[in-house]
């Protein structure tokens, strides 16, 4: 057993790290300034030693001069000057991907904040990091400060997980929390989150739902035991939501949220991301603005809640950190929660009727008939209607050539197969009784 005071002395953990943006400056900034704290903690002093990024001269508020330069990561990766590898550059492939595979390839522990790297490779990478002996943490990669990871990988035992749901992404979270407080459009809501650095320049990755999808794939591998497949998700995104759908769902006694979810059957694992009514009284429902959550219904310990901020460089960084932590004690465990050879091939299940039913929006030509005629091809689907709302007060955008008036309809469906629902509302539409593009949203009853 270490003595007390033999910490100061121990071999340093010595860190390289690629990518000096938002997360990878704050990382460098933390390790700096808590050095001695960490190293109380650890009983062995973390060190950075080396980085790589685009820009030396670029001020980024931390002191890197005593530190080794690489403009390479690969080279990084291999250098015999670290001890560990940690990946902040981001991107599917190209330099990041490189750069991780030297790291494995010699039994280097990697750290990665890189859902998209993990979602396309992440069963290849754990297989390398296996056969090499190295350590590949990745807690950074989903929701951000929050420990989703290790929960799934460390802290649930022998529990079963039934489903996997929650709020991933921190722009749309954003976005509909003001949609919703504030009674702004979306397009209003979105070019202020880029002005708070909330979202991207090009917005699309987050807003239409593929970065929800990329978390979700990686948690499913972990909750399921199956092969990541970030393809097989059905996603939707929120650029479609307007203040008509925030209002009547606050009528109605729900709020919109955009969800990742994923669940397990007899038939093989249902993956899907898209805007979602959820009950205000949900716990969901109350995590607004930037905050992430996700979800566990596990057979031990049923409903299981982690919520807390999804993005930004800190609560990232403290992710990165934990990683780093469990690597310099030794913490060993698969990447994916079990041996890659012992993963599943994913197997999609077929659709199911969703049990909370669906919200449908459509714009109504208001002539005799048309409402019936809608009902009419609703029925011929099999979809059975709890409730048909006529707002007056929510004004149609899509104004017919031919000057006929319109009226917003809303139709709340009982438990129903979302391909019916879809086919019927394109029945109507080729009908000449809607003007512009329904709107449908599925209601989950959390």
């Amino acid at each position: 057993m270490q003595e007390f005071g033999e910490a100061a002395t121990a071999t340093p953990l010595r860190i390289g790290v690629a990518g000096l943006g938002n997360v990878g400056a704050t990382l460098v900034r933390i390790l700096q300034k808590d050095s001695a704290e960490l190293t109380r903690k650890l009983g062995r002093p973390l060190v950075v030693t080396a980085v790589a990024a685009r820009s030396r001269s670029r001020d980024r508020g931390i002191d890197i001069s005593g530190l080794d330069w690489f403009d390479d990561p690969v080279a990084l990766a291999k250098s015999d000057g670290i001890d560990l590898f940690v990946e902040l550059i981001g991107g599917e492939d190209g330099p990041a991907l490189a750069a991780v595979k030297a790291a494995l390839d010699i039994g280097r522990p990697v750290v990665t904040a890189n859902k998209a790297l993990l979602a396309k490779h992440g069963v290849k990478l754990a297989r390398m990091a296996e056969e090499s002996g190295a350590q590949l943490g990745f807690e950074a990669a989903v929701a951000g400060g929050i420990p989703v990871i290790k929960t799934l990988r460390e802290g649930l035992g022998s529990a079963r997980i039934a489903k996997v749901f929650g709020i991933m992404n921190g722009t749309c979270n954003y976005i509909l929390t003001r949609m919703g407080n504030e009674d702004i459009s979306f397009a209003d809501c979105l070019k202020d989150a880029q002005a708070l650095g909330y979202a991207e320049a090009d917005p699309s990755f987050d807003v239409d739902g593929f970065d929800t999808a990329h978390k979700l794939s990686i948690l499913t591998t972990l909750c399921f035991g199956y092969e990541i497949a970030p393809d097989k998700i059905h996603v939707e995104g929120i650029s479609r939501i307007s203040q008509h759908d925030i209002k009547v769902a606050a009528d109605l006694g729900y709020k919109i949220k955009l969800l990742g979810i994923a669940q397990r059957s007899e038939d093989g694992i249902e993956q899907r991301v898209h805007p979602t009514f959820v009950p205000k009284g949900s716990a969901i429902a109350g995590v607004d603005g930037v905050m992430n959550a996700v979800a566990l219904e596990t057979d031990h310990v049923h409903e299981l809640l982690l919520a807390g901020p999804g993005a930004g460089g800190p609560p990232t960084a403290s992710s990165v950190l934990s990683d780093i932590l469990d690597i310099a004690r030794g913490t060993r465990v698969p990447p994916l929660g079990v041996p890659s050879d012992e993963l599943l091939p994913y197997k999609q299940a077929p659709m199911k009727a969703h049990e909370g039913g669906y919200y449908v929006r459509l714009n109504a030509r208001d002539v005799p008939g048309a409402l019936a005629a809608i009902a009419t091809r609703m029925g011929e689907h099999a979809i059975s209607i709890d409730s048909v709302i006529q707002r007056s007060d929510l004004k149609a955008k899509d104004a017919p050539e031919d000057g006929v008036p319109t009226r917003t309809v809303v139709m709340i469906t009982q438990q129903t197969l979302e391909a019916n629902v879809r086919e019927s509302l394109a029945q109507i539409a080729a009908d000449g009784f809607i003007v512009g593009q329904p709107q449908l949203i599925r209601i989950e009853m959390l």
